[in-house]
């Protein structure tokens, strides 16, 4: 695990550890949504009963740092650091993986969907205030979940069959089909 943790930030997170005045607790560090231009890296406190399947432990001077088993690739040359500067200090995260893609052809069908979903279909419903999330898949079809200004639209048949399933199945030979799941009773956010 190539993660840098610099002395200073050691320091500065073990003083804050130390205020939580909790047995074992250490720091968890992730990323959302990684491989995706809307990746954030992140460090959380983490207590001992906190850890999650999958986690890596990273044994530092003070205590542990956890890293999500899932983030772990994104964040390869990663460093965490702390500087003191004329308003105190600051505590910074570089993660210069973070936003690189890592979905091939053998990636899980899932994984390559949300890649999909994340970096091309959400931000064209993002202009219309809406976004699409998957839900599941059930026998190599998608089930998808709509929101925002996409919830209640009375474009979002089209924009599911002419849009989404086209440009999955374009990408992704194996997949069967999409399925809508949202309730579209509720118009209250509805773009039109």
């Amino acid at each position: 695990m190539n993660i840098k943790v610099t002395e200073s930030a050691q320091d500065y997170l073990a003083e804050l550890l130390a205020k939580q005045e909790v047995e074992g607790i250490g720091i968890r560090i992730f990323i959302t949504q990684p491989g995706t231009p809307y990746a954030e890296t992140c460090i959380a406190y983490c207590k001992p009963d906190e850890k999650q399947e999958g986690d890596i432990e990273m044994p530092l001077k003070a205590f542990s740092a956890w890293i999500e088993g899932d983030s772990e690739p994104y964040l390869e040359e990663a460093e965490v650091d702390y500087a003191t500067d004329r308003f105190g200090g600051q505590l910074t995260i570089k993660a210069p993986n973070a936003k690189v893609p890592r979905i091939s052809e053998d990636s899980p069908l899932n994984e390559r969907i949300n890649y999909i979903l994340i970096t091309e279909i959400n931000p064209g419903l993002a202009a219309h205030g809406g976004r699409v999330e998957l839900i599941e898949i059930v026998d190599d079809v998608a089930i998808l979940q709509f929101g925002g200004g996409c919830q209640g639209c009375g474009m979002v048949d089209l924009t599911l069959k002419e849009g989404i399933e086209k440009t999955l199945l374009e990408r992704i030979p194996e997949l069967k089909g999409v399925r809508d799941v949202t309730d579209h009773s509720d118009t209250t956010q509805a773009y039109y």
